[in-house]
């Protein structure tokens, strides 16, 4: 269906020009792609303090201090990982071949796809925008990418740096509404990376279908946080509530709700108000928690509160202070005997309610976790080896920490992504070169062989020849 809109117009010439300059170099040197990732590093960090206050105000109010922890770091390592690695990513990989094949040879040689598209959300701007990037530049690609509007500083500054930075043919960013960016997920790339929720993330793949355009979705779901009966009980609520707290609990990774040994539910409480208060001393005033991003955001979590309230759940304050609609800071709260069927213990959270679910043992933990859609992360706090083990491997989640949260995102070298409901493919590290990557296969033929041995008219000699190579 044609799109008439002016913005989607320039979108589709966009892509034109990004195509027909792919085909003119299909295949950058790695000088080449090192030297458009050290282009990329530097305009981050060098205006990593602009983009940080673009940022504070797009939330009403977050951190530098955590924008540069949770963004700008683990981009300069996602692209000093890059330059150290890349030239050997994409050097042709050599294969063996059956002795029935010989003297021929095989490699796989990976080849840029072309122009990849990128969907980046809006609670991590910087990182959910330069994370794809760094792996498409790396694979040698071109890309366009599509910003969120609900953060439309930092969008547009990024817009502004990139647009400074690389040709328009090479990357370019654009900005609009829920319009453009459905237009987008609809335009023919040559491979497509949505951030987002797991609703948007099934129009995503449907309008792509009309390409059969390949896509890397990476979604979310309700990660869980087990704590296992042999854990550091206060160590694991700390690093629990510290993963939860992190942008006021707005991340696809953020621990969802968490399973406690039957009978620990009150002790996880009283140690989670204790770590708050260490964390963020002076809740009223305290500059160091971040707002949520709108509101309608902020009311959509205060309905979960006030829904589970109403069907029987409780409701426990971390903190010493109320939601607060003026500034959109929403306090922790930890909910105990919350319903299955509450809208809080079915849809993902994205905010910083914490439903605390007790367990008889950690077969039932094991049970519950599977008897819901695979998670985007699963967080397990636990000593014992064996029962580490069983949750490694009875378990199903996009990625899992043990004693610890969300860091299995900062590990450049681990793949990022999501299984199931939680989303599709993977993207970082050398999993992200490959994303972006055609693996292709090839086979070269000696020029001294035996293909003749097998051509027709088949005979005596080829079938004597099969029954030696069927023989096992």
């Amino acid at each position: 269906m044609k799109n008439d809109l002016p913005e989607v117009a320039a979108l589709e010439g966009l892509l034109r020009e990004q195509r027909t300059a792919y085909l003119r170099a299909p295949y950058p040197s790695w000088d080449q792609r090192a030297a458009h990732l050290r282009a990329l590093r530097d305009v981050l960090l060098d205006n990593r303090d602009a983009l940080a206050d673009a940022m504070n105000v797009d939330f009403g109010n977050r951190a530098k201090e955590e924008i540069l922890l949770a963004e700008f770091l683990l981009v300069k390592e996602e692209i000093d990982g890059a330059l150290r690695n890349g030239k050997r990513w994409m050097t042709a990989q050599r294969r063996a071949t059956n002795k029935w094949l010989l003297p021929a040879r095989a490699k796989i040689v990976p080849q840029p796809l072309g122009v990849v598209g990128i969907i980046v959300p809006w609670n991590y701007p910087v990182l959910l925008a330069a994370g794809p990037l760094i792996s498409a530049l790396t694979a040698g690609n071109r890309a366009i990418v599509k910003m969120s509007e609900l953060t439309p500083r930092t969008s547009m500054l990024f817009e502004q740096l990139i647009a400074q930075t690389f040709a328009r043919d090479h990357v370019a960013v654009v900005n609009g509404d829920a319009k453009l960016a459905a237009a987008f997920s609809a335009q023919p790339f040559d491979h497509l990376l949505f951030t987002g929720s797991t609703k948007v993330g099934h129009d995503v793949m449907r309008a792509a279908a009309e390409h059969l355009t390949p896509v890397t979705l990476e979604l979310g779901g309700k990660s869980p946080a087990i704590v296992g009966p042999g854990a550091r009980f206060d160590y694991a609520v700390d690093s629990i509530v510290a993963g939860k707290t992190l942008n006021a609990g707005q991340a696809c990774i953020a621990p969802d709700y968490v399973l406690v040994p039957r009978g620990k539910e009150q002790a996880f409480i009283e140690r989670a108000r204790v770590r708050m208060a260490h964390l963020y001393p002076d809740f009223a005033r305290n500059r160091d928690y971040t707002s949520i991003i709108s509101p309608r955001h902020f009311a959509r979590l205060q309905r979960l509160a006030d829904e589970a309230r109403e069907q029987g759940a409780q409701l426990h304050a971390l903190t010493d202070s109320t939601a607060d609609a003026n500034t959109r800071r929403f306090p922790p709260v930890a909910v105990t005997h919350a319903a299955d069927a509450s809208m809080l213990m079915q849809e993902e959270i994205f905010g910083p309610l914490l439903p605390v679910v007790p367990y008889d043992s950690i077969d039932d933990a094991i049970r519950y976790v599977n008897a819901r859609p695979r998670p985007l992360s699963l967080y397990l706090y636990e000593e014992d080896k064996a029962t580490i083990a069983r949750v490694t491997h009875e378990t199903i989640a996009g990625g899992m920490s043990v004693n610890e949260t969300l860091m299995h995102l900062a590990c450049e070298s681990l793949p990022f992504g999501g299984v199931g409901a939680s989303g599709m493919g993977a993207y970082h590290g050398y999993e992200g070169f490959v994303t972006f990557s055609k693996m292709k296969p090839v086979f070269t033929q000696s020029r001294f062989n035996g293909r003749e041995l097998i051509a027709p008219p088949y005979g005596k000699r080829v079938r004597a020849l099969l029954a030696l190579m069927m023989r096992h």
